[in-house]
């Protein structure tokens, strides 16, 4: 009865989304306010009832309820409770439900925290947002239904896929989705503003705290995935340019791109065009990550591979979305015309070299990913692509931008002098230089290539904290301690900036020494063998038995020593895990992390001659790249935190006395905030 209440509400939610797409748009247009204001409840009704089908599919995993087809594929009655409700969305029937859920949820915050948004603007922007809810909703009825039945029911379950049986794997989906799907928002708030005609900086200051919430759970997701891959999947790497991981990244990078964009927008009336496409091509890129995992094109550990025909629905729904929203910026864009006059040398020229290095960036990623797909299409020919073509395409943008980021932080608006700015940075700059000679002395001095990747994080780590102290100290006349004191004073979203840009800085580094100075051993032995790994020496002990809730493994336990002094350093433990419902086999590494990197050991398979195989390395400065992307996910929050950013708009005052002076006085208040973004 719990399934077929959760299929009910899910055809009553299609019933709400299509009076929410139809009812405020049409009122909007007829400029009647009693059909507009039908937009806010539908979308909460929408929201609470597709959180009762939701609901009713975790109620039929936790209680492992095998009549539903989907719980007897991807559950079993000895999985633990948190792997039963990760099971629900690890699937291609109940993910589309966790889509259609973030869409709604979307939707409600809107609803409910949109209410300084002009009625028309917010009923379009909800009208949009139902469009798309439908769209899927209406694949979910019709192709992938999460509630079907299955008669005779079994006594147990498939179980779900021992990869995915992971407490990373269980927080790296409603993350991700939160991230990608969120953007959907942003999307409906430009295809709106591209109806009514009208994109200004009050738009601006709109979009942003929502694309700033959907990029800071989009970076939280790519960070735990990568997280996963890297201590799961047992072989030592964080990423490898799958063409599922790319799915996620592509979109993080529009935002990245929109995020910056908006900024121009707001402050100088300008990029309108252009920011309202990012927001076109964020969210489809979003779109087309979806296709390639539910199309079947792909195999992946974290695809999922399907029909045909179901990829067929989702490429009509991508085109008629993207080409829709296209041709409606075609029609408009040339309508939308900046005000704001700049210089090339200046903070709006930074933010536009910005946003083209990370469209270069984004376009490379895509080429790279899609490219296999037509040529196979094309000709039948199937080729790899992998990590060269992107460390030779990808890494040198990323370069480019570190080092312009470092540099255009610091640029006033509207007109800047390069060299005067290049002088402020001389403290950072000599940092750098006495940095990097440290690093080539006693660290990397044999690899050319992790020595500039150190070296660009060095230079903006040292100019983001330059930027800073000229917050606080702008001219000599203010003293060092009156600079100290001013710092717990600046606003959240100045620390926001720093703490982001701080992030993006020990990400490179940590990127750096995993790409570039891991050092690996792989080789048979017997417990008692020793195996040199750079500086370490690792010793297999032993290998036993062992029995997890649902799975038998065996352990191998490895001590490791300083290869110079023989010292005892930590014991590590790898395991080979099998699952008992479908005998599929995992890898677990045993991985010991401090501030210098990781030491990293798996167990492999049992050689011929009674020995085993064994994977084993040096990871150098591994966990910065998870204490850099915290810091980017803490900087997103502080900005999001920051009050002149979560109000979005001045409120618009319904006086009709002195109305023009309350207008001019909003516009004044609007056009007086500083930038607020973790990546300004």
């Amino acid at each position: 009865m719990i399934a077929e209440i959760g299929h009910f509400a899910l055809a009553l939610a299609a019933a709400v989304a299509l009076i929410q797409s139809v009812l405020p748009m049409w009122g909007a247009a007829r400029r009647d306010a009693a059909m507009m204001a039908t937009a806010a409840p539908a979308a909460l009704v929408q929201f609470g009832v597709l959180g009762v089908s939701f609901a009713a599919l975790t109620y039929a995993y936790l209680t492992s309820d095998f009549s539903v087809v989907n719980v007897i594929n991807n559950s079993h009655s000895l999985k633990p409770i948190l792997y039963k409700i990760s099971g629900v969305w690890g699937n291609h029937e109940g993910s589309l439900l966790l889509w259609v859920l973030v869409l709604a949820l979307f939707g409600a915050l809107v609803a409910v925290f949109g209410r300084n948004l002009p009625p028309s603007l917010k009923a379009r922007t909800l009208s949009v947002q139902a469009l798309i809810t439908l769209g899927f909703l209406t694949f979910m009825l019709f192709t992938s239904n999460p509630f079907e039945r299955a008669f005779p029911p079994p006594l147990e379950g498939g179980d779900l896929n021992p990869l995915l049986q992971d407490p990373g794997l269980a927080f790296h989906p409603p993350m991700l989705y939160v991230g990608y799907v969120g953007l959907s928002i942003v999307f409906s708030f430009a295809v709106a503003a591209l109806i009514e005609g009208k994109v200004d900086a009050a738009w601006a200051r709109w979009v942003r705290p929502w694309t700033l919430l959907a990029w800071i759970f989009l970076t939280a997701g790519i960070a735990l995935g990568s997280w996963w891959a890297y201590y799961e999947l047992g072989w030592g790497g964080f990423w490898y340019w799958d063409p599922v991981e790319n799915a996620s990244f592509m979109p993080w990078l529009a935002a990245t791109a929109l995020l910056h964009s908006a900024i121009v927008v707001e402050k100088r009336d300008t990029l309108k065009s252009w920011t309202i496409l990012l927001a076109i091509i964020a969210f489809g890129l979003s779109l087309i990550g979806t296709f390639l995992v539910r199309s079947g094109v792909l195999t992946s550990v974290h695809a999922f591979a399907t029909d045909p025909d179901r990829g067929l629905y989702i490429l009509l729904l991508l085109v008629i979305a993207i080409g829709g929203s296209l041709a409606l910026y075609a029609w408009r864009a040339p309508a939308l015309k900046g005000g704001g006059m700049f210089r090339p040398i200046s903070r709006e020229g930074a933010l536009v070299l910005n946003n083209l290095l990370l469209s270069a960036a984004a376009a490379t990623v895509f080429i790279g990913t899609l490219y296999p797909l037509f040529l196979e299409v094309l000709t039948g020919d199937k080729i790899s692509v992998g990590p060269p073509y992107f460390n030779l395409t990808f890494a040198p943008i990323m370069g480019v931008l570190v080092v312009a980021l470092g540099i255009g932080a610091m640029m006033p608006w509207k007109r800047g002098d390069l060299p005067g700015v290049m002088r402020r940075l001389t403290a950072a700059s000599v940092f750098t230089a006495a940095a990097t000679a440290a690093i080539a002395l006693f660290y990397a001095g044999d690899n050319a290539l992790a020595l500039l990747g150190l070296a660009f994080a060095v230079w903006l780590f040292a100019a983001t904290m330059t930027q800073l102290w000229a917050r606080v100290r702008p001219t000599t006349r203010v003293s060092v301690a009156d600079a100290i004191r001013r710092l717990p004073g600046l606003p959240r979203a100045a620390w926001g900036m720093t703490t982001a840009h701080l992030g993006v800085a020990v990400l490179v580094a940590g990127v750096t020494g995993a790409s570039l100075m891991t050092v690996e051993t792989i080789a048979s032995g017997k417990p008692g063998d020793r195996f040199p790994v750079g500086d370490y020496v690792f010793q297999l002990d032993r290998v036993e038995q062992v029995a997890g809730p649902n799975y038998r493994a065996e352990r191998g336990t490895f001590t490791v020593f300083d290869a110079d002094t023989g010292e005892e350093i930590t014991t590590l433990a790898g395991e080979r895990r099998r699952y008992v419902a479908g005998g599929q086999e995992t890898t677990e590494a045993g991985i010991r992390s401090d501030f210098g990197g990781d030491l990293y050991a798996v167990l492999g398979q049992p050689a011929d001659d009674g020995g085993w195989t064994v994977r084993l390395y040096r990871e150098p400065l591994v966990p910065w790249i998870w204490f850099g992307s915290t810091l980017l996910v803490i900087g997103g929050f502080l900005s999001l935190s920051d009050r002149r950013l979560r109000v979005g708009a001045p409120v618009r005052t319904g006086s009709t006395s002195g109305g023009g002076g309350d207008a001019a006085k909003a516009r004044a208040d609007a056009a007086a905030q500083p930038a607020a973004h973790p990546a300004e």
